[in-house]
């Protein structure tokens, strides 16, 4: 599809390589809706830039020759602490689309969360990596026996997880789709919702203009218990204040998430907002993190400061853009063999052993 011979052959070393070819053989409308940021990018870059300022304090002669990377997620077993956020229009980057990222996944042995905003079914996600480990991310739109449907569907397929994304009531402003009058092409549609909006007026995302709901509140958490037995991993948070709300209100994850840094600019990077969540929730709720996790070794300073596990969103893109399931194997990889790589050179052979006293934040 998108890989002229030589550059197929290019040794893929490290996730920027990726990257760099989705960037170049990508249409330039997916790459930039892929890329943005809202407003100056900011939070989206310092995603990144925050993992610079951590330091590791590694330990020495501590014996790392049979290592063990493994981990859990809410009693389920995952390879190594990565798994795949919710990120919509897989189509965009890979004819497969999420089919494609489900059996990647499933191959590797992780989690994949599949977004309400899917260029595939449920069904089809679902069908194409049986067995595989699968939460499903939910939108609550205004039309809520659509989002209960999808929901009980979730569940009634397998899906081991509800992934309530809470920073949306509406979307941010990403200037690029907005020069490039970004719309999803017409041979593409959001699979889960075509039912549900038939005949409506479409926006640039494919769905009615304003279909998302913006009175959700913490209540509405309430309201997803009573439809599914699942357990509700709420994505989006970025404050103590609200880690202590979502653990009361019995959500059983917490994704600290700033969206990629597409939602709100100015507000922290991930990585600095996961200490306090971490310290608010004090073990009563599984803590993760998604945004700015782009080598093994950031997936290593996240568990050290508290994170049971990372998900990774562009990357995974950039990877199914090069070769499709093949292409986010080889991401998946090299994330795995260098977050190995890390633990042993920090002196720890397993993932128990990971711990605050592995990091400093430095001065710079």
């Amino acid at each position: 599809m998108w890989f002229p011979k030589q550059l197929s052959e290019m040794a893929m070393v490290c996730l920027s390589d990726f990257e760099a070819y989705a960037k170049k053989y990508l249409p330039k409308t997916a790459w930039d809706f892929f890329a943005a940021g809202a407003d100056d990018g900011t939070t989206r870059d310092d995603n990144i830039l925050a993992y610079k300022r951590i330091r590791f304090r590694p330990r020495m002669l501590r014996d790392v020759s049979v290592m063990d990377i493994r981990t859990k997620l809410l009693g389920t077993e995952i390879s190594f602490p990565v798994g795949i956020a919710p990120t919509g229009f897989h189509q965009l980057a890979w004819p497969d689309g999420e089919k494609s990222t489900a059996r990647a996944a499933k191959a590797m042995n992780i989690c994949y969360i599949a977004s309400t905003y899917s260029t595939s079914s449920l069904e089809e996600i679902s069908a194409a990596a049986p067995g595989g480990f699968q939460w499903f991310q939910l939108y609550i739109h205004r039309n809520r026996a659509v989002s209960k449907q999808l929901v009980q569907q979730a569940e009634a397929l397998g899906f081991q997880g509800l992934v309530l994304t809470a920073d949306l009531p509406y979307t941010g402003k990403r200037r690029d789709d907005v020069r490039n009058g970004f719309r999803l092409p017409p041979h593409m549609s959001l699979k889960n919702l075509e039912a549900a909006f038939e005949g409506d007026d479409r926006s640039e995302y494919g769905l009615p203009p304003n279909s998302l709901d913006p009175s959700v509140t913490w209540n509405d958490i309430y309201w997803l218990q009573s439809l599914t037995r699942l357990p509700i991993i709420l994505k989006g948070i970025l404050t103590k204040e609200d880690a202590e709300l979502a653990v009361r209100h019995g959500v059983q994850g917490i994704i600290v998430s700033n969206h990629g840094g597409r939602q709100l600019d100015g507000g922290p990077a991930t990585i600095d907002a996961l200490v306090e969540v971490v310290e608010a929730v004090q073990g009563r709720a599984e803590v993760y993190l998604d945004g700015g996790i782009r080598k093994g070794s950031d997936v290593l300073k996240a568990l050290a400061l508290g994170a049971k596990c990372v998900f990774i969103g562009r990357p995974a893109l950039w990877g199914l853009a090069y070769k499709g399931e093949e292409g986010l194997q080889d991401v998946l990889r090299i994330l795995r063999d260098e977050f190995r790589l890390s633990m042993a050179l920090t002196g720890c052979s397993s993932v128990s052993e990971i711990g605050r006293q592995l990091v400093q934040f430095s001065k710079l």
